[in-house]
């Protein structure tokens, strides 16, 4: 099944709209790990252990494993999630933003070496920077829209001579002529902005809007899946340090699975409230 076919069937049989990401932090590791950058990949293996059937993606920051020279737990940890949770599809959260051939290696490394379902990609520089991801059939694609972070505004909010801002800009290009030919692509709109996520709804009806921003950051769970979802139209729900460390003794996989619970299920509330 492609990323999307996958998504669909796993947010179905897990009741979950939620992806937990796993942007692993040394220094806020259970007191016995804390500050062990070797430790990583058994932290974040512990998450998805404790967190496998409440999820509909998981979803790797890879600069927090590349900081602490971590790539080859990174590598350890996709193989780990693809063998004792294979139903749910991974997302790179990578932010990739070149072109032609450098792009092309981004690509490379993302699907074959990491062997991700799906990528986070910066829509900056046009189509032909997001085409060498399109030759990976049915990989996801998500690009950056409406982001979480206030200073998104500086640019994001910006009109154009169009009228249009230019986040309102990438939603229909992704929604319309960039996405004719594979229908790989969707979008990242951040949980703290319910209305601009609402609105890049109405642009691009269809499309999987993956957004972040639920818990730490201060996005609404409620807020997010009423201005986003829609029958047949995916969101998926990102929630990071809320989850990752709920807890710091060692209990603290059993603390990261009661939060990512309750967050699935406030979710499911809202999701049934707009049905």
């Amino acid at each position: 099944m492609n990323f999307l076919d996958r998504l669909a069937a796993v947010q179905e049989r897990h009741g979950s709209l939620l992806c937990v990401g796993l942007d692993p932090e040394p220094s806020n590791f259970p007191h016995a790990w804390r500050g062990d950058g070797g430790r990583i990949f058994d932290f974040c293996a512990a998450i998805v252990d404790a967190t496998k059937d409440l999820v509909c993606a998981f979803k790797p920051q890879i600069a927090y494993f590349a900081a602490n020279r971590a790539e080859d737990q990174l590598e350890r940890l996709m193989a780990h999630i693809h063998r004792t949770a294979p139903e749910v599809p991974v997302i790179l959260d990578a932010k990739r933003g070149d072109m032609g051939s450098s792009a092309e290696q981004y690509a490379r490394e993302a699907f074959e070496r990491y062997r991700a379902d799906a990528l986070t990609l910066s829509p900056f520089q046009g189509l032909d920077s997001i085409e060498p991801y399109m030759r990976y059939p049915g990989k996801g694609l998500f690009l950056l829209c409406r982001t979480s972070n206030p200073g998104g505004d500086e640019l994001q909010a910006q009109t154009l001579a169009s009228g249009e801002l230019l986040y309102e800009h990438i939603a229909r290009l992704a929604s319309g002529p960039w996405n004719a030919r594979s229908g790989q692509l969707g979008l990242v709109v951040g949980a703290t902005y319910p209305a601009e996520i609402a609105r890049v709804r109405a642009l691009a009806p269809m499309l999987p809007l993956l957004i972040p921003g639920v818990g730490a950051q201060g996005g609404d769970a409620h807020a997010a899946v009423a201005a986003g979802w829609r029958p047949g139209a995916p969101v998926i729900v990102n929630s990071s340090r809320a989850v990752l460390y709920a807890g710091a003794g060692d209990d603290f996989a059993s603390a990261a699975r009661s939060v990512a619970r309750a967050t699935r299920e406030r979710l499911a509330v809202a999701q049934a409230a707009h049905v």
